[in-house]
C-alpha cells in the first residue's frame, strides 16, 4: 500500500497521541482524597467513644498552642542539624535542644514531593509553637533529586515552653513522615484534620497531657484516617489498620466507661496504655495503605503507551529516507510473508500477556477496566506496528545492500546547517532530562534560535562573497522542492512570488550578484532577526531563576504607564495590520483594519488602555459587545479564505485565489491572536510577523532552503515564541482570562478551546505560516508532505524520549513540581501537531487534485 509521506506522517502522529494519552493515564495515580464535601465544610467531629455510658466529650479538644511559626529551610538535612555537625553549623539550635522544651526528629520526605505541599495554620494565652525543618535533604555533592537517606531526611525541631523535657535531654531523634506534621498542626491549633491529610498525629508533642486528651486526640486522627480509607480503597475491610482500627474504638469505649464511674485504680491505667498503643498501631497500619495508594502508577498503562510511541518513532525514523525522497511516497511498511506467522502469533501472545496482568493486578489498571474488544484492539494495534517496524528494519537492510552496489552519482545538500539542526534537536532532547533545564527551558531555546541566525549568517556571507564555488551540490533525486525548479500548474496562471522563483531557476544567480537595498537587507537580516529576539527577551522573564527579576512586561503593565502602554499597543496593532493586509482581499483588509480596531476598544473597555482623549478610565465594562464584534471579524475572515480554497479546487481557479485563500486564514488566525493576548503581548505578536517577513524574503527565498530545514526553522521559532509571550513549563503561567474574553458567564468548551489558542499562539502562527510559505513558493506536492513528515519527526523525538524519562525518574522528589506539567505540555503539543499534520495533509491532497 503506497501511501504519501504526509498522510503517513498524519497517521504516526495520531497513533502517537493516543500512546501518549495512554501513558497519561496510567502515569497520574487515582489521588487520595474525600469526598464528603469541601475542605473547609464544617463537619462535627466524631464523638468520644463509650460503652454503655453518656460521653459529655463531642467538641474539639481544646488548642494546645496559639499560633505556629515555621521556619523552612531548603535542603537542610538531618546531620546538618544533629550531631557533630549541628554543634558547628547551627549552635543556637543545639543549645535550644539541649535546653529542653523541644522535640527533635528526623522527618522522612516520600518521594515525590515538593517543597512541604502538605502543610496548610487563634489569639489565646497559649505558648507559641516555633517549628523548624527543611523541605528535602541532599546528597554530598549537592543534589535533591533523588531518594537516596540523604536526599529524602530532614530535620525537623518543634520549640515550645508547652513541652517540658529536662535540660540535657539529647534523646536520639525519632524518625517520622513528613505528612505527620499537617495532622500535629491541627490538633495543636485546635483545628479539624484535613480530610485528604494521610499524616500521624506526631505523639510526643501530647504524650504530656492527660490520658484521655491523648486517646481523644489519637481517636480523631484515626476516624480521619479510616474514612479516607474507605473512599479510598474498595477492599478496605481487609485493610489491618481498619481492623486495628475498630479493636481500638471498642477498647477506647471501655476505658472511658471506666473513666466516667471515677474508677481510678491500676487497671484504668494499664487499659489505657493498651488503648494508646493499639491507636498507634492503627495510625501507622493506616498511614501506610494510604501512602501506597497515593503512589501508585499504573505501570501496566504506563508501559503499553510507551511502547505505541517508541513504536511510532521508529517507523517514522526507518521511513525517513524513502518519506523525504523526490515523490513523497513510501510502501507503508506491511509484514512480509517471513513475518506473517509472526504477525499472527504476537496478538495471542500479547492477549495472554493481558489477561495475566489483569487477573494479578485486581482491576486496577485502567486498560483492564476497559471492555475486551476495546483492549484487544490495542494490542493488535502494538503488535501491528511492531510487524511495521521489523518490515521496515528488512527493507532498510535490503535497500542498503542494493544501493551499495549501485551508489549515488552525486550528494545530497549538507552544511553547517544541517549539522546544528541535528545537534540542537539531539541537545534538547537529552536537556529533558534534568530538572533544572526544564525549569530553564527558555534558555535553551533562545540559545538554540540564537545560534540559528548566527548560522544562517555565516551562510549568507559565504554565499554572497564567496559565490557559487563554495555553495552545497544538490541532487536531482533529493527530494527538495522549492531549490530552484519552480513551475506553475497546469493551466494556472503561476503567482508573483512563483514567477521570481522561475526566473532564479532558470537564471541561477550567487548571493554575491544581488546589489542595492536587497543586498544589504540580505546581509542585515540575521542581525535584525537577532535584535528582534532581544527585545522579546527583555518583554517577559520566564523559568524559575530569572522569572522573579522585573521586566518591560511589569513595567507596561503598572497603572502608572498606560500612557505608554497604549501607544505601545496601538503602534504594534498598527504594524499588524501592515504586515498581513499585504496578500489579503480587499474584503479582507477592511474586515482586518475594523478587527483590529475593535481589539484596542475591547481593551479600552475594560480599562487596559486608553484613548488619546482620555486621561484615565472611569467608565470600564466587561467588554463584551467589543470582544463579540472581534469575533464576528475573525469568522468572517476565515470563511472568506476557505471560501477561496474551496473556489480553488472546485472551479480550478487561478493559483492565486489558493495562496490568498490560505493567508486569509492565517490573518484570521493572527486577529483571533490579538484579541486574546494581553496589550503588553502585542510586541510579541507584531515581532512575529516581522521575523516571518524577514526570514521569508531575505532569508529561505535567496538561500533556497529545502523543505525540512524551513520546517525545522519554523518550528525553532514557534517554540521561542512559546516563551517569549511569558510561558514556561509552570501550570501557573497560563493564562486562563484568554478563556473569558467575550463570555460573560463559564462556558467549558470554548473557555477551553481560547485559553488553549492563547497559550500556543506561537507554535500554531509558525505553523500556519509554515503552510503558507510552502504553497507559494513550491511548485511540487512534495513540499508540504515533507514538510509534515519533518514536523511530525522532530516532535516525536523529543515527546519519545520525555516520556523514558519521566517513567524512569517516577520516584524523583520533583516529579509532581517539575516533570509532571511539562509532561502535560508536551501531551498538549504533540495534539496541536496531530491537528497541524492533519491540516498539512489535506492541503497537500488539494495540491495533488489541482
Amino acid at each position: 500500500m503506497r501511501l504519501g509521506s504526509g498522510t503517513f506522517a498524519a497517521c504516526c502522529v495520531v497513533i502517537e497521541v493516543l500512546g501518549v494519552a495512554l501513558f497519561l493515564r496510567g502515569f497520574f495515580p487515582a489521588p487520595v482524597c474525600s469526598f464528603s464535601g469541601t475542605e473547609h465544610q464544617t463537619e462535627s467531629p466524631a464523638p468520644e467513644p463509650s460503652a454503655g455510658a453518656i460521653s459529655n466529650w463531642t467538641k474539639l479538644p481544646p488548642p494546645l498552642f496559639s499560633k505556629v511559626v515555621i521556619m523552612l529551610i531548603d535542603a537542610l538535612r538531618d546531620d546538618f542539624v544533629f550531631g557533630s555537625k549541628g554543634v558547628k553549623f547551627m549552635p543556637y539550635t543545639t543549645y535550644l535542644v539541649e535546653k529542653g522544651s523541644s522535640h527533635s526528629f528526623v522527618a522522612e520526605a516520600k518521594p515525590p514531593t515538593v517543597t512541604m505541599p502538605r502543610i496548610k495554620e487563634r489569639e489565646t494565652l497559649l505558648p507559641n509553637l516555633l517549628v523548624l525543618c527543611g523541605d528535602h535533604g541532599m546528597s554530598e555533592a549537592g543534589g535533591h533529586g533523588a531518594s537516596s537517606v540523604e536526599e529524602v531526611n530532614t530535620a525537623m525541631i518543634l520549640i515550645s515552653s508547652a513541652f517540658e523535657r529536662k535540660p540535657g535531654d539529647l534523646r536520639r531523634p525519632k524518625y517520622i513522615q513528613q505528612t505527620d506534621l499537617a495532622a500535629t498542626l491541627s490538633i495543636g491549633l485546635g483545628l479539624p484534620i484535613p480530610k485528604s491529610s494521610i499524616g500521624n498525629l506526631i505523639f510526643p508533642v501530647v504524650e504530656g497531657k492527660p490520658m484521655r486528651e491523648q486517646l481523644r486526640f489519637l481517636h480523631l486522627n484515626t476516624v480521619q484516617l479510616s474514612k479516607l480509607l474507605q473512599e479510598n480503597v474498595p477492599s478496605y475491610k481487609k485493610e489491618p489498620g481498619f481492623e486495628q482500627f475498630k479493636v481500638s474504638e471498642r477498647l477506647h469505649g471501655n476505658w472511658v466507661r471506666l473513666y466516667l464511674e471515677e474508677n481510678s485504680s491500676e487497671v484504668l491505667s494499664n487499659l489505657g496504655s493498651k488503648v494508646r498503643r493499639q491507636y498507634l498501631d492503627a495510625l501507622r497500619a493506616l498511614s501506610l495503605s494510604l501512602s501506597r495508594q497515593a503512589a501508585q502508577y499504573d505501570v501496566y498503562s504506563m508501559a503499553v503507551g510507551t511502547v505505541l510511541v517508541l513504536e511510532v518513532l521508529a517507523l517514522l525514523l526507518l521511513s525517513g529516507p524513502r518519506a523525504l525522497s523526490g515523490k513523497a511516497e513510501l510502501d507503508v511498511p506491511l509484514p512480509s510473508p517471513a513475518f506473517s506467522l509472526l504477525c499472527y502469533l504476537l496478538p495471542l501472545g500479547l492477549a495472554a500477556l493481558h489477561v495475566t496482568v489483569c487477573t494479578s493486578a485486581g482491576g486496577t489498571c485502567y486498560l483492564c477496566s476497559l471492555p475486551w474488544l476495546t483492549a484487544g484492539g490495542v494490542m493488535v494495534l502494538v503488535s501491528t506496528l511492531l510487524c511495521a517496524v521489523l518490515s521496515a528494519l528488512t527493507g532498510m537492510f535490503a535497500g542498503g545492500k542494493r544501493l551499495s552496489k549501485n551508489p549515488p552519482q552525486c550528494n545530497s545538500r549538507s552544511s553547517e546547517l544541517d549539522l546544528l539542526i541535528l545537534l540542537g534537536t539531539v541537545g534538547h532532547t537529552l536537556s529533558l532530562g534534568a530538572s533544572s533545564f526544564i525549569e530553564e527551558e527558555p534558555q535553551t531555546w533562545y540559545f538554540l534560535v540564537n545560534t540559528l541566525c548566527l548560522a544562517l549568517c555565516h551562510e549568507i556571507y559565504r554565499n554572497c562573497f564567496l559565490g557559487d564555488d563554495c555553495a552545497p551540490q544538490r541532487c536531482p533525486h533529493a527530494g527538495e522542492d522549492f531549490d530552484g525548479v519552480a513551475v506553475a500548474p497546469q493551466g494556472k496562471s503561476p503567482g508573483p512570488d512563483v514567477w521570481e522563483l522561475d526566473r532564479a531557476s532558470r537564471h541561477p544567480s550567487p548571493l554575491g550578484a544581488l546589489r542595492g537595498p536587497d543586498r544589504w537587507m540580505v546581509l542585515a537580516s540575521p542581525w535584525l532577526i537577532l535584535t528582534c529576539c532581544r527585545l522579546l527577551r527583555s518583554l517577559n522573564q520566564t523559568g524559575v531563576q530569572w522569572a522573579h527579576r522585573p521586566d518591560l512586561g511589569h513595567w507596561l503593565t503598572s497603572p502608572d504607564h498606560k500612557v505608554e502602554l497604549s501607544v505601545l499597543a496601538a503602534v504594534s496593532l498598527i504594524m499588524i495590520f501592515v504586515l498581513v493586509q499585504k496578500r489579503c482581499s480587499l474584503a479582507s483588509k477592511v474586515t482586518m483594519a475594523f478587527g483590529l480596531l475593535g481589539i484596542y476598544c475591547y481593551r479600552v473597555a475594560i480599562g487596559n488602555l486608553l484613548f488619546p482623549w482620555q486621561q484615565n478610565n472611569k467608565d470600564i465594562s466587561k467588554g463584551i459587545t467589543e470582544a463579540r464584534f472581534v469575533y464576528v471579524f475573525v469568522l468572517g475572515i476565515l470563511f472568506t479564505g476557505t471560501k477561496g480554497l474551496l473556489k480553488s479546487q472546485i472551479t480550478a481557479d487561478d493559483f492565486t485565489v489558493k495562496t490568498v485563500g490560505l493567508w486569509e486564514i492565517y490573518s484570521g488566525l493572527v486577529l483571533l491572536a490579538a484579541l486574546l493576548l494581553r496589550p503588553h503581548n502585542l510586541p510579541v505578536l507584531a515581532l512575529s510577523l516581522v521575523i516571518q517577513t524577514i526570514m521569508t524574503q531575505f532569508v529561505w527565498r535567496p538561500l533556497r532552503h529545502n523543505a525540512a530545514e524551513v520546517t525545522v526553522m519554523h518550528y525553532w521559532f514557534g517554540q521561542a515564541f512559546f516563551y517569549f509571550q511569558g510561558n514556561s513549563n509552570s501550570i501557573a503561567t497560563v493564562d486562563i482570562s484568554a478563556g473569558f474574553v467575550g463570555l460573560d458567564a463559564y462556558v467549558e468548551i470554548p473557555a477551553m478551546l481560547l485559553t488553549t489558542f492563547a497559550t500556543y499562539t506561537g507554535p500554531v502562527l509558525w505553523a500556519s505560516h509554515l503552510v503558507n510559505f510552502l504553497t507559494s513558493e513550491a511548485s511540487s506536492g512534495s513540499a508540504l508532505s515533507h514538510a509534515c513528515f519533518c514536523y511530525a519527526l522532530i516532535c516525536s523525538v523529543p515527546v519519545s524520549a520525555y516520556i523514558i524519562f519521566v517513567t524512569s525518574l517516577r520516584y524523583h522528589l520533583f516529579i509532581w513540581s517539575v516533570f509532571s506539567p511539562k509532561l502535560l505540555y508536551e501531551g498538549m503539543h504533540l495534539l496541536i501537531t496531530a491537528a497541524v499534520c492533519v491540516f498539512f495533509t489535506a492541503m497537500d491532497q488539494t495540491n495533488t487534485k489541482s
